[in-house]
């Protein structure tokens, strides 16, 4: 099963020098239960998404990836 991975988001925000997670909230401009679903690699909708890589200056791949779940 197919499943997502924010992991490319916490990588860009520390190559963006953006320290903490919660500065991701002013930035993009997106809520604290959406930061927790990314915590949490739940899925978020494709507006989200925008937001950050607009946000971030960044594409897709930036900030998500398809996995493999085993």
């Amino acid at each position: 099963m197919k499943t997502v991975s924010y992991k490319p988001l916490w990588k860009t925000l520390i190559d963006k020098n953006i320290k903490n997670k919660t500065d991701l909230l002013e930035i993009a401009g997106i809520g604290r239960g959406t930061l927790a679903k990314l915590s949490k690699n739940q899925e978020v909708s494709m507006t989200v998404l925008l937001k950050i890589c607009n946000a971030l200056n960044c594409e897709l791949s930036d900030v998500a990836e398809i996995t493999e779940n085993s």
